[in-house]
């Protein structure tokens, strides 16, 4: 994690499964002390040929995604990626990166739905994830 900066981390995969048609990831602390977590970052329709973003890629214009990528509102109800920021004292939190193999193009979630809502429509569609889980802690 980059600290309480904005900042997406570079992320690179590979091995998808056959009939994936498109990516999207999220990030997610479910240590955050809401009762609920908190989802940090949701991109979808993601083109299958992309297998790396580059650091910085969700900035508020997602300048570093691919075309016909978007981005969801995270939980600030912000369209960017949002860094780990733990209260202090808190402890340690996980923050869980993931790729979602999909086998359809576009997932056809409106541009404003949760990332909650795009977990439960991708449940049809996904082939595969790969998932990084990060911890940060702020003392």
């Amino acid at each position: 994690m980059e600290g309480a900066r904005d900042l997406s981390p570079h992320l690179k995969w590979s091995g998808a499964p056959a009939g994936t048609k498109s990516f999207a990831i999220t990030a997610y602390d479910p240590d955050a002390p809401t009762g609920s977590g908190l989802w940090h970052w949701a991109v979808i329709n993601i083109p299958a040929s992309v297998t790396e973003l580059p650091s910085g890629a969700g900035d508020g214009q997602g300048s570093g995604l691919p075309q016909g990528a978007l981005q969801l509102p995270n939980d600030l109800r912000l369209k960017q990626f949002i860094g780990a920021a733990p209260p202090a004292g808190h402890g340690p939190h996980r923050y869980y990166f993931v790729i979602h193999a999909l086998d359809v193009e576009q997932i056809g979630v409106d541009p404003d739905a949760t990332p909650a809502l795009l977990g439960f429509t991708m449940l049809g569609h996904t082939l595969g994830r790969a998932v990084l889980v990060a911890t940060g802690e702020t003392k």
